[in-house]
């Protein structure tokens, strides 16, 4: 067993040097993520709602798989656009979500490549922190584009921000706790 997994390791690096793109494990972790995370919303979503507030698993799930999986900016670019055509099932303003999980996605695939000193040389925060940022960017361009086209006050959008900030706060805590058992599966 741990002969094939390094088989699988080795390959996955041969892919990456060869330039190829993501793999089929990656594409299928990607849509087990998803897929996760649309359940998650549907089912999970209602029952933790704070005052209107409730967090995004979908958002969650996507930066999740681009963390572990690491993809150039256009695929993130392509997994965010499956990750708002997979919001489409859900209520909210139609088609929005095409462009605020598109940039949110090519967000996180640039800020994930950076590398911070890790804390107490094992605990990566980069994920957190990228997702937190990820999910800011993804929620600011859904309100502000919202409100530009229900032509509300600027106190609308003001209103926005701690739900935003709230989504971004659960999201990046479910990436934290998720990244290293899920890392090490992969490996």
């Amino acid at each position: 067993m741990s002969d094939e997994m390094e088989n699988i390791g080795a390959k996955r690096e041969s892919a990456a040097k060869e330039n190829k793109g993501l793999t089929i494990r990656d594409l299928v972790l990607t849509a087990i993520l998803l897929a996760a995370g649309a359940v998650l919303k549907f089912f999970v979503g209602s029952v933790i709602n704070f005052f209107g507030m409730k967090p995004n698993f979908i958002i969650a799930m996507y930066c999740m798989a681009i963390v572990l999986i690491r993809p150039k900016v256009w695929e993130a670019a392509v997994i965010g656009l499956l990750a708002g055509a997979i919001c489409q099932f859900f209520p909210g303003t139609p088609w929005l979500n095409f462009l605020s999980e598109f940039f949110g996605a090519i967000v996180m695939a640039l800020l994930i490549k950076i590398q911070l000193p890790k804390i107490g040389k094992k605990v990566d925060i980069m994920p957190m922190l990228a997702t937190f940022i990820s999910t800011v960017v993804s929620g600011g361009i859904y309100a502000t584009f919202l409100l530009v086209v229900i032509k509300s006050t600027p106190e609308a959008l003001a209103a926005y921000v701690p739900i935003v900030g709230f989504t971004a706060l659960i999201n990046c805590i479910i990436v934290q706790v998720l990244y290293y058992p899920l890392k090490a599966t992969l490996k």
